[in-house]
């Protein structure tokens, strides 16, 4: 059942709803995007579908004000199960993103839901990027990929951090067709033109009617484009431009590949990607900043919870002698920095 009352009567203005999913091992992450939220507008509603049972009972203690904690019991379909012991914990998660959708969307009676990352971090009201739809159907967005660090080959033009359905015909025709897909395959590999759920979109614009690409280049920074951008940080307010447009405020980073390590580092990104200064002293400081925030009240709950990934060990910083002394001296080398900096 849609809703079949003009979009435009419903969405705007109203309740911003967004689901999210993730476990123990991503547990700090999701809240300090929880967190970030609250902080840039109250008027939302976040379905966190938590994977594990540890992360589950965090959650619920937590009494997040915004947010509903649901677990798997609640969500997984006969559907999802079936096909749960032949993906690995990463590829069921990617599996069941677009049922996370579905699930919100119908068992709660929403006129709308965006899926997001847990590993976003929000710098003002997403509001901006959802009312851009006009009376479209589906919001997707593009990774703009730097061109040296174009991956759009293997994992797609667009990127599944930001996707909004509208509880329309159009929409949740998109959104079904993507479910199934899903469930037919999903894997961490790139097959006859597919990778995980992301590669799916490529054509959706030119499959499906009422799809629209985010074009507010606040929506979807992230490592593959941040240094094809300029920064201002005034009054608390990031603003990002590019060669041939106005300045606009941040909206929300894509903190990809970002690292807990041993001996109690954090390695912002992969190797490959290069941040410029800006990028650390107005993005990452702060998210690390969200991060430590989100540990302190993940402990109040429970000393001994898992909140992190096993630690990534720094076999890149210590493969090179001069990598491992510039290391220990300034506690920092290219995307790698010690906690203590913070």
């Amino acid at each position: 059942m849609y809703l079949r009352s003009n979009p435009l009567l419903y969405f705007f203005g109203f309740m911003q709803n967004f689901c999210t999913l993730f476990n123990s091992f991503y547990l700090s992450r999701g809240l300090a995007m929880y967190y970030s939220l609250l902080k840039q507008t109250t008027d939302f509603h976040l379905y966190i579908f938590a994977f594990d049972d540890a992360c589950h009972e965090i959650l619920l203690r937590l009494r997040l004000s915004n947010a509903t904690v649901i677990s798997l019991p609640e969500f997984e379909t006969p559907e999802l199960l079936a096909v749960k012991t032949n993906r690995t914990q990463g590829e069921y998660c990617w599996t069941c993103t677009s049922s996370t959708v579905w699930h919100c969307i119908h068992s709660y009676n929403l006129d709308h839901c965006t899926y997001v990352d847990a590993d976003l971090l929000f710098f003002s009201d997403p509001k901006v990027l959802t009312d851009e739809m006009g009376e479209n159907s589906v919001l997707i967005t593009s990774h703009r990929y730097s061109q040296e660090y174009d991956q759009s080959e293997l994992s797609g033009i667009y990127c599944v951090q930001f996707v909004t359905f509208k509880n329309t015909e159009a929409g949740l025709k998109v959104l079904d067709w993507w479910r199934r897909a899903c469930l037919d395959w999903c894997f961490n590999r790139f097959e006859n033109g597919k990778f995980g759920d992301q590669k799916y979109l490529d054509d959706w614009t030119t499959r499906f009617e009422e799809v629209h690409v985010l074009k507010h280049l606040g929506g979807g920074v992230a490592p593959w484009n941040s240094k094809d951008y300029t920064y201002k940080c005034n009054e608390g307010t990031v603003w990002v431009s590019g060669c041939e447009s106005t300045k606009l405020p941040l909206v929300f980073y894509h903190f990809h590949d970002f690292r807990y390590c041993e001996n109690r580092s954090f390695r912002f990104t992969a190797e490959q990607y290069f941040l410029p200064k800006e990028v650390i002293n107005f993005i990452y400081i702060p998210y690390v900043k969200a991060i430590q925030n989100a540990e302190y009240q993940i402990r109040i709950i429970d000393k001994k919870a898992v909140f992190h990934e096993n630690p990534l060990l720094l076999k890149w910083i210590k493969v090179s002698l001069t990598r491992h002394i510039h290391f220990l001296i300034t506690g920092s080398y290219k995307n790698y920095f010690r906690q203590s900096k913070f």
